[in-house]
């Protein structure tokens, strides 16, 4: 229940739409009940059992009253008006077009309350799949490295759909079918108090039964969203490295993975529907069940005259009754689809409950501009329990270059992803113009960095919004000059569309060169102070790198510069380089002074150099 109420929270900024749904509701459940209450007047005329004492009874209008007894006054009043003047079958009549009057109106207000509810669903969805990109794309770094991206993906699809197709959906049997069933018992008991009372004894059977099948829904409907999640894994992983999988011939063992885990969903999803599919035969059984129990026990004492009803009146009642099994059908069916919406809803719910590691203080300073230094004081980080980074101290002053050199694996990248605080320090502090950045406004410290990694991230857009990416009213001039900058111009110039050319999920139709160069500008349209790049010409070939070089070296002038370097040839000219090696700085100084050393960067360098 509580997770329920916490999804239909979604619902509190549309607290608007509630009466018109709540009025609507009422009105389509009324005018329904009145459609079978007419029975008893029509089945009067045909059977020919008008009494003398109603026609008496009946034929002065009444006083208006906002009461039961007022409108059943007046419908009979005019009934028995009809019946003098018109006779039996102007009277039958009379009745039909009533009859079909509120039919339509039940219609009319059915429709009316359904267009309300569909508004409510749809913000209601809208909220929760807002809020859970919302949250995930708020999360740190660290957290999209412990999560199956399928997975999340799933979470924020085929949950939130499934949250959508059952909970949401149920609104209507949560809210119309309790109060159509009160109603219409209400009417029941005005027509037998003792045959609604045999009814309601048989009832809950029916309810404990169909109770028992939905208990077990829930956890079956949890794996079975786990299973799709991994279905969608395996699919993102298998389209995103298609090359790989032909190259090797590894077609067969994708294919059995994906096979295994398919069936697994199948053999589920059978499972749930066999409980799912259960509840709707056993319901309406029981319905029909109580139905002939009603017609034995209420036909022999009609037929004994020991009923307070006449033949017409039992009849409309059992009509009446069997109305009463629809409601009670679809809020079984809803309790056994509702499980497999609430379970979607937990896994989403766990998403959103899960809190970001990197978070701003209260009261966050504010940084407008960078002036002095980046410092790391000691700093030590660690994934885990692993300790990757240990006592690193150094100072980036204004301006200057220091590159980040050594084995892989020994932390360089790291140390990068703690300026703009993907992730935070264990140990020590990283301080901009002196201030720890954990005191700063995360979205200053990172509008002040320009980031170019080894990995070009672009986007299934056009290269002018790619190259915009992030800022707004961006003038075509200034994008085209970020692009001569990075030595990209001439190339965007030649695509089929220019600058409005679309390059592909991730830029798949350009070249690693082009995609790199896209990278480049987008960073120079930025005009970041401080600048961190991540081995950002190590997949290129000689041409593709001479440029991208060039156009980094463009990028480079006047800023201040963390670069981590594989080809030692492009950093020797840093101000300072910091020899990484298992988490520590084993050696620095400038490419002279580490060259006349001994040591592990001569080694590199000699390795290069071969």
């Amino acid at each position: 229940m509580k997770t329920y109420l916490r999804i239909l929270a979604y619902a509190r900024p549309f607290r608007r739409y509630l009466p018109f749904y709540v009025v609507y509701a009422l009105l389509a459940i009324i005018f329904g009940l009145l459609n079978f209450t007419l029975l008893k007047p029509l089945f009067d005329v045909i059977f020919e059992q008008v009494e003398p004492e109603a026609l008496q009874r009946f034929a002065e209008k009444p006083e208006f009253a906002f009461t039961i007894e007022y409108f059943m006054h007046l419908f009979n009043y005019y009934f028995i008006h009809v019946s003098e003047v018109y006779g039996k079958f102007g009277t039958l009549v009379y009745v039909c077009i009533i009859i079909v009057v509120s039919v339509f109106l039940a219609n009319l207000f059915t429709y009316l309350s359904g267009v309300v509810l569909a508004k409510v669903r749809a913000d209601v969805i809208k909220g929760m799949r807002m809020h859970i990109f919302d949250q995930v794309s708020g999360m740190h770094i660290g957290y999209f490295s412990n999560e199956r991206k399928g997975d999340l993906m799933s979470k924020m699809t085929n949950d939130v759909q499934e949250v959508e197709n059952s909970v949401v959906q149920s609104l209507r049997v949560v809210f119309r079918e309790p109060v159509t069933i009160i109603l219409y018992f209400g009417a029941l008991f005005f027509m037998s108090v003792k045959l609604t009372l045999f009814t309601i004894l048989i009832i809950p059977i029916s309810g404990a039964i169909i109770g028992g099948i939905t208990k077990r829904l829930k956890k079956k409907a949890i794996q079975s969203q786990e299973s799709l999640g991994r279905i969608v894994n395996i699919l993102d992983e298998t389209i995103g490295g298609m090359r790989v999988i032909k190259a090797f011939g590894a077609r067969g063992y994708v294919y059995s993975k994906f096979d295994e885990e398919t069936d697994q969903y199948s053999n589920i999803n059978v499972s749930m529907a066999k409980r799912n599919e259960l509840a709707s035969p056993i319901s309406q059984f029981l319905g029909v069940f109580v139905v002939a129990g009603i017609l034995l026990y209420g036909g022999s004492l009609v037929l004994n005259n020991a009923s307070d009803l006449s033949a017409s009146e039992f009849l409309a009642y059992i009509i009446l009754f069997t109305q009463v099994l629809n409601p009670a059908k679809e809020i079984s069916r809803a309790m056994s689809t509702i499980q497999r919406g609430l379970a979607s809803a937990e896994r989403i719910f766990k998403v959103i409950d899960t809190t970001p590691e990197i978070r701003e203080v209260a009261s966050p300073k504010h940084l407008n501009s960078f002036e002095n230094s980046i410092e790391f004081d000691h700093v030590s980080f660690g994934y885990d329990q692993e300790m990757v980074l240990k006592d690193i101290d150094f100072i980036l002053e204004k301006g200057k270059t220091i590159a980040l050199v050594g084995p892989s694996g020994g932390g360089k990248s790291t140390i990068a992803d703690l300026v703009p605080r993907f992730y935070d320090a264990m140990k020590g502090a990283v301080k901009v113009d002196g201030v720890n950045i954990k005191e700063l406004r995360i979205e200053d410290l990172r509008s002040q960095i320009g980031i170019v990694t080894q990995e070009s991230i672009l986007f299934n857009d056009t290269v002018f919004n790619n190259i915009a990416f992030g800022l707004e009213e961006v003038s075509k001039e200034a994008v085209v000059e970020a692009a001569k900058i990075a030595n990209a111009h001439e190339f965007i110039e030649r695509l089929e569309n220019g600058y409005q050319t679309n390059i592909g999920e991730r830029g798949s139709k350009l070249s690693g060169g082009q995609r790199q160069r896209l990278s480049i500008a987008r960073a120079v349209l930025k005009n970041p102070p401080i600048l961190i790049l991540d081995e950002a010409t190590s997949a290129l070939d000689s041409e593709s790198e001479r440029l991208v070089q060039e156009a980094l070296t463009n990028l480079m002038s006047n800023r201040t510069t963390l670069v981590i370097a594989h080809r030692l040839s492009t950093i020797q000219h840093a101000d300072e380089i910091l020899v990484i090696q298992q988490g520590e700085i084993v050696e620095r100084g400038t490419h002279e002074s580490l060259i006349s050393q001994e040591g592990l960067y001569k080694k590199l360098s000699s390795m290069q150099s071969v």
